[in-house]
């Protein structure tokens, strides 16, 4: 079978609190928004701002770390997977949502007027996470300098 690959890289702001929900297994999932911003010129050669906005879903470990430490407005680095996913509405109506499942976090800074304390990075695909402070020789001690940008 030939590989293939789902993987997202998100930099944005926190939109709104975490919202947390148990699954009828009893895993916790944590589901916050996140604001992208980007810029271009329109036809006119205006320049124009675009913000889209993601559905994050963690489970586990992460689901954890982010209700104690996540809040509208912080600025986030994550990479995880898009899943699809479809529901019924009340009316009968088919609702289609897009994801993207979570699996690695580091946590860059607040928004404005908010405060976060550095980073925390998660772990595997399971959503196991590590966390410590600056002085630990955990993973969240590497330098920023290792982002993909």
């Amino acid at each position: 079978m030939a590989r293939s690959l789902n993987k997202v890289m998100l930099i944005g702001n926190v939109g709104s609190d975490p919202e947390i929900r148990m699954t009828p297994s009893g895993t916790k999932v944590a589901k916050v928004s996140l604001a992208t911003n980007r810029t271009y010129q329109d036809r006119t050669g205006q320049q124009q701002e675009r913000t889209d906005w993601h559905r994050l879903t963690f489970f586990g470990k992460l689901s954890d770390i982010v209700e104690q430490w996540v809040n509208k407005g912080d600025r986030l680095f994550v990479e995880g997977r898009i899943e699809y996913s479809q529901t019924q509405d009340d009316k009968g109506g088919t609702r289609y949502w897009t994801d993207i499942v979570v699996n690695d976090m580091v946590m860059l800074g607040a928004g404005p007027g908010g405060s976060s304390e550095g980073g925390f990075r998660g772990g595997s695909s399971m959503g196991e996470a590590d966390s410590g402070s600056e002085e630990d020789s955990s993973p969240i001690s590497e330098p920023d300098d290792d982002l993909p940008f």
